[in-house]
């Protein structure tokens, strides 16, 4: 099956020449992906999280390249924001896919079902929520986990931040 027959149920559209996207059922990325890459898309440049708030899901984004093609095409999922949770692309791409998804991971919370290893790639010792939602009030963590209402110095940053 060639790619553009794969992609042609999702209503490919051609941003312009060499660069295609689909949106894709987040129960069917998976399958897309895999046959994708068994048609020529070798390699997987990047995962990408778009969080929407206001729509209460993540935008799970795939950017696949083919070298024989020389065309990029970029795969599009949502997955809700309260379970976040989507296949692991791990056994098609390998070490690519696995450290995207780690990262991804610790940005946004989103788990990755089937990768072998979600543990902290840059914030070794964070114990807040994942800090690229766009939720994550960076401010109120920042003023929790390093200053003090008891410290003299400290209290101007509590004012500030109260009013």
């Amino acid at each position: 099956m060639s790619w553009e027959e794969i992609i042609s149920e999702y209503k490919p559209v051609k941003q312009r020449p060499r660069r295609i996207w689909v949106n894709v059922p987040k129960e069917e990325v998976y399958d897309v992906i895999r046959k994708l890459r068994e048609a020529g898309f070798e390699h997987l440049s990047a995962i990408s999280v778009t969080d929407w708030l206001n729509e209460g899901v993540f935008e799970v984004t795939y950017h696949l390249w083919s070298y024989s093609i020389k065309t990029l095409l970029t795969v599009k999922t949502k997955i809700p924001r309260d379970d976040p949770v989507i296949k692991s692309v791990v056994p098609i791409y390998g070490m690519s896919a696995w450290i995207h998804e780690r990262e991804l991971h610790e940005m946004f919370g989103v788990v990755f079902e089937g990768n072998p290893d979600l543990s902290p790639l840059f914030l070794e010792d964070w114990d807040g929520p994942p800090p690229f939602r766009k939720d994550f009030n960076w401010r109120d963590y920042v003023r929790e986990k390093f200053y003090s209402k008891e410290r003299e110095r400290d209290k101007a940053y509590w004012e500030v931040w109260l009013k």
